[in-house]
C-alpha cells in the first residue's frame, strides 16, 4: 500500500521542466473562457440588433413627423379654403368672407397666445420657488446652528 501512495505521489508531482498546472485545469479555463465569450458575444449581438432598430425607428419618427406636418398644413389650409367658400356663398361676397375669415384666424391666435402665456405661467410655477426658498433658508439656519453648538465643525 505504501508503494501506491509513492506512485500517486509521483504522478502528481510535476514534471521537472514543464508548467505546474495540471492539463484539466487548463481545458478547464479554457472552457470558462469561450463559455464567457460566446454568453457575452451573444449580449453584445443583441445590444447591437437593438440599437440599429432603435436607430431605423428613429428615422421612421421622424419622416412619419414630416408627413403629419405636411399633412395638417395640407388638412389646414383645405378647411379654412372650405371655411371661406361658405363664407362667401352666406354673404355673397368674397371681400367679406376674407374679412370673417381673417377676423376668426385672429381670435384663434389671440387664444392660443394666451394658453400659451398661462402655461409658461404655470410652468414657473412660483409656489413652489418659495418653498423651495423657505426649505433652503431652514437648512441653512440649521446648519448655523449646528456649527454655533460646536456639532457641526468640520
Amino acid at each position: 500500500m505504501h508503494d501506491s501512495v509513492r506512485d500517486n505521489e509521483t504522478a502528481a508531482a510535476p514534471e521537472p521542466g514543464g508548467e505546474a498546472a495540471p492539463d484539466g485545469l487548463l481545458d478547464d479555463l479554457g472552457r470558462l473562457a469561450r463559455g464567457v465569450r460566446s454568453l457575452f458575444g451573444a449580449q453584445l449581438s443583441l445590444l447591437a440588433a437593438e440599437l440599429g432598430l432603435a436607430r431605423s425607428a428613429v428615422s421612421w419618427l421622424l419622416a412619419a413627423g414630416l408627413g403629419a406636418t405636411v399633412a395638417g398644413v395640407g388638412l389646414g389650409l383645405t378647411l379654412l379654403g372650405l371655411i371661406g367658400l361658405v363664407l362667401a356663398k352666406w354673404f355673397d361676397s368674397w371681400i367679406w368672407a376674407f374679412v370673417v375669415l381673417a377676423v376668426l384666424e385672429a381670435l384663434v391666435l389671440f387664444g392660443a397666445i394666451l394658453l400659451f402665456r398661462r402655461c409658461m405661467h404655470w410652468m414657473s410655477l412660483p409656489g413652489t420657488r418659495q418653498e423651495w426658498r423657505a426649505i433652503m433658508r431652514d437648512t441653512l439656519q440649521r446648519a448655523e446652528r449646528d456649527i454655533d453648538a460646536g456639532k457641526g465643525e468640520v
